[in-house]
């Protein structure tokens, strides 16, 4: 536990990538591979959930230090973060055990998960009794859910790739979906002649940059070809071993949610993996795609509703295909982009079933023809364009492999409303000590009194000097405490961009939007001229069309 504890202090204490990579370097090189694997899981987000919550550790914590509630609270306010608050308050301990990180997650993190109460408060005692307030930061960190560090899992694949001695690619590839914290998976990850992979396994996902400026500026037009850029779940079509898998993005496997789609790819020839877009379709060919908030209703479900798939007319799950990274199990990713859509096309067509379906090439003759394209994009239930070049290889992540030109996203101009801040806490992390995460509001003059309505959260866009004089304005402005939470004077005015926006009873406004960020502070505005919920139910409707 102190190796581990070290690692978190000398990366959360640094922003510099190089001093980062060599304490990852140095962590997996020296840490025993029991815990190692623990390491490597908590570091990539693969924390155990339901451990303790807040609430046993705010009560544990006042039984053992004698203090108030009250006192807790602004310690916690002034501090900014919980688990350092508490960490702060305990009394002294012995804080001589130097406990192996594995055993820590045995004994005193997953034994709280489906505990009573009163076990859990036994079991975390326990725990300050043995560590040190360092090492009791972290663990309050790991049982709370909210163990989060500046560091990208790029950044811990070339850790752990230089340490093993193999390519980067071949680590991240190695590293997509769940690792199993045990030291025999973490010594198999770790082999340079690890065994084949696993049958369901992906490929590490291709990003693409997004487009700063004119598209004019990428060259000539003919070298790049155009698609929609789909707003729904970027997924990884696999068929393998008579298996097939579907695997979105943030790595989760989504097969069991999309039935219809893996009814399809039993049609697929074995060695064959796709790239593509789940999304929920309308009516049949000359349908259209529903938005992101209809394929919600398939996210997180156990088992997908049962649909009659001979209807043609019925919405259902399409992946959109782009790509094809493997045929007849023959890894295609460095072939140039125009070679992998060839072969996608003969691949889609020898299918011959709608549920997997081709992204369509775009055609224009210029950039300016194809910004009126873009332009269209919201009316086909699109984002925008993507633009890729057609000598790009399938690279990792935002990278592309040696000289070959990647590919952009050309996204249409977000949404935009002029918002009230109504409140703020503070961040995490290097950021636990400013007010860094927004509440913003627009007016509701629907009754005779004007108020404010809260719609949306956001916490990017400003710049440093912007969120340090915002935050200095937020402490002198403060109306109402709740802990960290602040509530403020609405008097700043902030444009916020967001992507689309749906009806929603969880919010008091009905109205939630997607990807909210800070464009610009409006230090031009007064409050009193902030827009209003109209506005939002008039881009909803238009949403909506």
């Amino acid at each position: 536990m102190r190796r581990f504890t070290r690692l978190f202090l000398e990366l959360d204490a640094t922003t510099a990538t190089g001093e980062k990579l060599a304490a990852l370097e140095a962590y997996f090189r020296d840490a025993p591979p029991e815990d190692a694997c623990w390491g490597l899981a908590l570091l990539t987000g693969n924390r155990p959930k339901g451990a303790a919550t807040t609430s046993v550790l705010r009560e544990s914590v006042l039984e053992a230090s004698g203090l108030p509630e009250w006192l807790l609270a602004e310690c916690h306010a002034a501090v900014g973060d919980l688990s350092e608050t508490i960490a702060l308050l305990l009394p002294d301990g012995a804080g001589n055990a130097d406990e192996p990180l594995h055993r820590t997650m045995g004994d005193r993190v997953l034994a709280l998960v489906g505990a009573s109460e009163d076990d859990k408060r036994r079991i975390i005692r326990d725990a300050w009794a043995v560590f040190g307030p360092a090492e009791r930061l972290v663990y309050h960190k790991l049982i709370r859910g909210g163990f989060r560090l500046g560091v990208q899992k790029r950044l811990v694949t070339r850790a752990l790739a230089s340490v093993a001695g193999i390519e980067p690619d071949v680590m991240a590839h190695r590293l997509i979906g769940r690792i199993r914290p045990t030291a025999e998976a973490y010594a198999a990850l770790m082999s340079p002649e690890q065994a084949a992979d696993d049958a369901a396994r992906p490929y590490p996902f291709f990003l693409a940059h997004p487009l700063e400026g004119n598209a004019a500026g990428l060259g000539a037009p003919g070298d790049w070809a155009a698609e929609w850029k789909w707003d729904g779940i970027r997924a990884q079509l696999i068929r393998r071993a008579g298996q097939t898998a579907l695997w979105s993005r943030g790595e989760e496997p989504i097969a069991h949610q999309f039935p219809e789609i893996a009814a399809a790819a039993a049609g697929l020839l074995d060695g064959t993996v796709l790239d593509g877009e789940v999304l929920l379709w309308r009516g049949g060919r000359d349908g259209g795609p529903l938005g992101f908030a209809a394929l919600q209703t398939r996210l997180n479900r156990k088992v997908a509703p049962t649909h009659q798939l001979d209807l043609f007319d019925e919405t259902r799950a399409v992946l959109v295909a782009y790509d094809l990274l493997e045929q007849a199990g023959r890894d295609l990713r460095r072939e140039p982009f125009e070679d992998r859509r060839a072969a996608l096309e003969e691949v889609i067509t020898a299918l011959g079933d709608e549920t997997i379906r081709l992204s369509p090439l775009l055609g224009a003759s210029g950039w300016e023809e194809l910004a009126a394209v873009q332009a269209s994009a919201r009316e086909r239930g699109a984002e925008g364009l993507m633009l890729k070049h057609r000598r790009s290889v399938y690279g990792v992540g935002r990278t592309k492999p040696g000289d070959t030109p990647g590919w952009f996203k050309w996204k249409v101009d977000p949404y935009t409303v002029d918002a009230v801040l109504t409140a703020a806490q503070p961040g995490s992390g290097r950021r636990a000590n400013l007010y860094t995460d927004y509440t913003f509001a627009v007016w509701d003059r629907t009754g005779e009194d004007a108020a404010l309505v809260t719609f949306a959260k956001a916490y990017s866009g400003l710049e440093q000097d912007e969120i340090e004089r915002l935050d200095r304005w937020i402490r002198s402005n403060t109306t109402a405490k709740r802990g960290p939470f602040r509530q403020v004077t609405p008097e700043q005015v902030f444009e916020l961009g967001f992507e689309g926006l749906q009806a929603s009873e969880r919010h008091k406004s009905g109205i939630a939007v997607r990807f909210p960020r800070i464009l610009r502070w409006r230090t031009d505005k007064p409050a009193a001229e902030a827009d209003t919920l109209d506005t939002l139910r008039a881009l909803l409707e238009a949403h909506r069309a």
